[in-house]
């Protein structure tokens, strides 16, 4: 079992997206990268803890891989927009990858290099962060499975 953290705008829905995969054993919402260790979803709804939304993803390498699930991030949100993903506007909503080892960094930067020389996103340059994993906070019970507790749907 392997560990995936991403950063991809609201966090219930890049969650439910990734628990519908093939050989991912969990997804949680919470938050990563910022300097507070007190991480709760009011104050890091504020913009100043420098926490971004995330999805921590522990996942069986032997059915999905780490690119995988890159290609699968890449491909549901905009990874040029800074700060923001649609109508949530902050650094907390910002594109982000938190890699867990040499090799997740390594895959994470060539992916974006490749999607960047393909103009994938009409020449738009991806701003996407890839920075270590640090601390994961994760997120309040209630924003957990938050779509299928709700019965909601997130258009990425």
């Amino acid at each position: 079992m392997q560990l995936a953290t991403f950063g991809g705008g609201c966090f219930w829905g890049v969650e439910a997206l990734f628990r519908q995969q093939t050989g991912v054993i969990e997804a949680f919402s919470g938050y990563e990268g910022g300097d507070n260790n007190a991480a709760t979803y009011k104050e890091v709804c504020t913009g100043t803890t420098g926490h971004a939304e995330v999805v921590q993803v522990s996942f069986d390498e032997n059915i999905i891989s780490f690119e995988q699930l890159l290609a699968i991030f890449f491909a549901n949100h905009n990874p040029t927009q800074l700060n923001q993903q649609g109508v949530d506007i902050g650094s907390q909503y910002r594109s982000a990858v938190f890699f867990h080892n040499e090799s997740q960094q390594t895959l994470a930067n060539a992916m974006i290099i490749s999607l960047d020389q393909e103009n994938r996103f009409g020449g738009r340059k991806i701003v996407t962060e890839v920075n270590p994993a640090t601390t994961f906070h994760k997120a309040e019970e209630y924003h957990q499975q938050y779509y299928s507790k709700n019965g909601g749907s997130c258009s990425f």
